[in-house]
């Protein structure tokens, strides 16, 4: 499971920066880097993935793809 190209795109062309918005997720900037680059490994319904969506606006259906995913 990796996060979605939708949420990593969101963050990219935020009008806020991404410290901000790890801040308003309740994590620290680097957790935030480290799940977009797929540095470290989600699970479905990732707690820390779902509070980036919600400051950003994605359903959390919309904040996972499937390693397999061809887009």
């Amino acid at each position: 499971m990796h996060v979605s190209r939708l949420l990593r795109n969101t963050v990219k062309l935020s009008e806020k920066r991404a410290y901000q918005i790890a801040h308003e997720a309740g994590l620290h900037p680097s957790t935030l880097s480290r799940l977009l680059n797929g540095i470290e490994r989600v699970k479905p319904s990732d707690p820390r993935v779902t509070a980036v969506g919600r400051v950003l606006g994605i359903a959390e259906s919309e904040c996972f793809e499937n390693e397999g995913s061809v887009l």
